[in-house]
């Protein structure tokens, strides 16, 4: 049965925490990791779709219990013995997977992404069934998030690899948008995740700009704190915006505002560095989780969380400094070309697989 659901092409698996988009519905979108990853690597890919296919009923009862995502790592369990690594997107599949892995015998080299492993229930069960010892490596976006797993559970650094996060420098690009100059000065906000909107809205309120907040993302499943609010005359929402619509707001923006609530983990990072691209500059919230991606001062600015008056001064500062704002702009721009694309993401993946590759199978 499992031969002909899901049969393997590489000797990498890598899942999906979602539904893999068709050719055509990206065609018009920016690339995305897992398929460059896929195609690089080379690696087989497994998503939330072909969980359900592979598992049938059993996997029915496991959604029923944990959701998709411990469904995909049975159907990972399943499949791993005839890989030699597995690449998993995120410890929603990789620690159920290293859990069915402790159980099992005979396992390939797993690669697992940590988004917020600092996380209380996350670190107890870990502690608990010392689920590390099913994982090879780490790999991690945040300092804070490398630092908490090396001192809880006394990592090496060949063990948590921290890695900067990646955007597709060829989609968001300035010279993919035609100027766009608006009558007045126009600042955008974008994303869900962990964003403080009711900060924002309390320091953007009578300021002589316009500010558009999308409030949309295709992975976060917070509500929108920008909701229930009621909107300054120089504020409107606008949800809904696909990829094109997205690069077109960024472009005509003078600069992007990612304001967020505290947390420790790279809540932004997407829209920052999608702002990046763009050649515009950034005022972020400093967190513990998000203090790697924007140079203050260089590429935008920092504000400490929930200070509204700060975020008003940075905000103030840029609209009566567009020439700064540009500077910065342009700083991100070089920064993300040098560091930040999607191929020097996925050529440093495969350089962490590639040593996988070459260790032999571990036997529990």
């Amino acid at each position: 049965m499992t031969r002909d659901v899901f049969a393997p092409r590489a000797d990498v698996l890598l899942t999906v925490s979602g539904t893999i988009a068709s050719a055509s519905a990206t065609a018009a979108g920016p690339r995305f990791d897992y398929e460059e990853l896929s195609r690089v690597l080379p690696a087989d890919l497994i998503d939330f779709a072909s969980a359900r296919r592979l598992n049938g009923r059993f996997g029915r009862l496991l959604e029923q219990v944990g959701g998709p995502a411990l469904n995909l790592a049975w159907a990972v369990n399943r499949l791993a013995r005839r890989y030699r690594v597995v690449l998993t997107d995120g410890e929603q599949v990789g620690l159920p997977l290293a859990t069915f892995f402790l159980h099992g015998g005979q396992r390939p080299r797993h690669l697992m992404i940590a988004h917020v492993i600092s996380r209380s229930k996350k670190a107890l069960l870990i502690d608990v069934l010392r689920l590390h010892r099913a994982i090879d490596c780490f790999l991690v976006y945040a300092t804070f998030q490398q630092r908490y797993l090396q001192a809880r559970w006394r990592l090496s650094s060949d063990q948590v690899v921290l890695t900067p996060f990646m955007v597709d420098s060829e989609f968001f690009h300035p010279d993919r948008v035609p100027p766009a100059p608006t009558d007045r000065p126009m600042v955008f906000a974008v994303g869900r995740e962990a964003r403080d909107y009711p900060t924002l809205l309390r320091a953007f309120a009578g300021l002589d700009a316009d500010l558009i907040i999308a409030p949309e993302s295709r992975w976060s499943r917070r509500s929108d704190s920008s909701a229930s609010l009621p909107l300054p005359p120089n504020v409107r929402r606008d949800p809904f915006l696909d990829f094109e619509q997205l690069r077109l707001r960024y472009a005509a923006s003078r600069f992007v505002v990612i304001p967020l609530y505290p947390v420790d983990f790279q809540a932004g990072v997407t829209s920052i560095l999608e702002a990046m691209a763009m050649g515009k500059a950034v005022i972020c919230t400093r967190t513990n989780g998000q203090s790697d991606v924007v140079v203050d001062g260089q590429t935008g600015l920092y504000v400490p969380p929930g200070d509204p008056l700060a975020l008003r001064a940075a905000v103030q500062h840029l609209l009566t400094h567009p020439e700064e704002a540009e500077r910065m702009g342009r700083a991100g721009r070089r920064r993300v070309e040098r560091h930040l694309t999607i191929e020097r993401y996925v050529a440093r993946i495969a350089s962490l697989v590639s040593d996988l590759r070459q260790a032999e199978p571990v036997t529990v």
